[in-house]
Parts: C-alpha cells; structure tokens; sequence
C-alpha cells in the first residue's frame, strides 16, 4: 500500500476528485486545533483515506520532560482520527522550552539511550497504542557517541516495542555525510519491526569545505534511493508482504500527478517483486 504526504495545495483536489491513494500521511501538529478548518477538512478526508500521524515537534531526544499539552492535543487527535500509524523522530528540537526548526541529531551513548526510551514509553502510554520511531537524516555527530546509530535504533525497539518508520532516503542522506555503508544499516534491522517505509528526494549542497547531502523533500526520489527500496522488497516482501510506503514531498511542492506518479513506481516495484515471488514459489 503507497500513499503520499497530505500538503495544503492538494486538500482542495483530493476533497472533490478522491484521486485513488493508498493512504495519505499528516503532519500532525497541524491538525492539533479540534474546531479549525483544517481539522474538519482531515474529518472529511479521513472518511475516504486510511491516514497517519507523522509528527515532528514532539522532541523525544531533548532533555526537556514531555509537553504534557502537546501530547494532549495529539491523543485527541489521535483518539478522533484513528489512524493507521503514528510516528516521530529519533531526534530533539527543544531545550528549556525553546523550540528549533530543525530535527537535530542525538548524541549515541547509553544515557542518552536510557532517556530515549523512557520518553517513547511514555508516549505510548498516554496514546495506548505503539509509536513509530524514524531514523533520522544528520549533518554532524557527536565525538563522544559510542553506539552507532543502526544499533541505537534497534535498541530503542528492542526496549520499547516501539516500531520502526524506515527513511530509506535519510539513510542514503547519512550513508554520505558520515561515511558509512548503508548496508551495514539495512542489515542491521530485524525487518518485522518495520512497519512504515519514507522514500523522498535530497539536494546536493557544495561548500568550501566540501559536499554535504540534505534531506530537502524537495525533488523526486533519487535512483539509488529507489535501488535501496528495490532491495528491501525483494528480501522481505515475500516472507512479510508489503509494508506501507510513503513519497514525501514537502518543499517546492509539484502538482498532486507528479506525487502519485511517485507512488506508482513504487506500487510498481511491489507487483513485480511479488510476482517474482509467486513464480519462484
């Protein structure tokens, strides 16, 4: 099942066309307010599309405690909608109340781990359902880390029961910016904790000290991003089927065909490797 990113200029065309999409993703932050316009409009929608919560303020890596009124709004949300998923990030983005308009990069050692959990655990039990955690895409890391961040990743599942939101673009992003192998990082994951899949588009940025990679959501997804997602099907789709897959596309936003167009690659990716599957069988 593919869906794409619920964004502002395709409410209107997706509202009065009902286009056929698997599924659309939110932003939740911005459906927190339960009489707005945009909230009725998720009503409207959610009663023709499967959606997920993606939110991205909730800051479970900062060492400030839960916004106690923030993760309110979300279970309301939540509790109304009732979607298929609800995911946040491996990062932080406040300290002592100020908020950033970044998802920054945790530091990987024990403490940090430690807190990471309790925080998701917390979360979970206030919206009595699992969460997902989604790999980051980073720019910088820290001297003092002492896991590497695919391991880091599964503990938090392991400890929490949590699931996984796989970015296999932020893993491309990363793979280049850190200089690791993004196979280390796929095989790294038990694939039965996946249950949601982000393909997106980057932007190469040059420097006087160099090239560096970030995870803009502005372009189509990348070849070898769609490589990386050709290999994961392939090896899991046949033991554990299809795991729901999601085109982001949030800056210089394209026209609703250009997004669905996306998702057909990927829905095409998927017939194929089932197909391959039943003939091997």
């Amino acid at each position: 099942m593919v869906g794409v990113g619920l964004r502002s200029p395709h409410i209107h065309q997706i509202l009065s066309e009902r286009p056929e999409i698997g599924w659309l993703e939110i932003h939740s932050e911005n459906y927190f307010t339960a009489n707005s316009p945009a909230r009725q409009q998720l009503r409207d929608i959610a009663n023709h599309y499967p959606i997920s919560c993606h939110g991205i303020g909730m800051s479970l890596g900062s060492a400030d405690e839960l916004d106690k009124q923030h993760l309110g709004q979300l279970k309301q949300l939540v509790d109304e909608i009732n979607p298929i998923a609800v995911s946040d990030h491996l990062s932080w983005s406040s300290v002592d109340g100020q908020y950033f308009n970044d998802l920054l990069p945790l530091p990987y050692t024990e403490e940090a781990l430690a807190h990471f959990c309790r925080k998701v655990e917390q979360v979970q039990e206030a919206l009595g359902r699992q969460l997902l955690v989604e790999n980051p895409s980073s720019y910088l890391s820290f001297n003092h880390s002492t896991i590497p961040e695919w391991e880091f990743l599964r503990a938090v599942q392991q400890r929490t029961g949590c699931g996984l939101l796989f970015d296999l673009n932020n893993i491309y992003v990363s793979s280049f910016n850190h200089g690791f192998d993004c196979q280390t990082y796929l095989d790294a994951i038990d694939p039965r904790t996946v249950k949601e899949i982000h393909l997106a588009g980057f932007t190469v940025k040059q420097f006087a000290q160099g090239e560096i990679w970030i995870d803009t959501h502005s372009k189509p997804v990348s070849e070898p991003v769609w490589q990386l997602y050709r290999q994961w099907v392939r090896q899991h789709f046949t033991v554990l089927g299809g795991v729901p897959t999601l085109i982001e596309w949030d800056l210089d936003i394209p026209e609703l065909d250009v997004l669905l167009g996306e998702a057909e690659k990927a829905q095409q990716i998927i017939a194929k490797e089932a197909n391959d599957g039943i003939s091997a069988a």
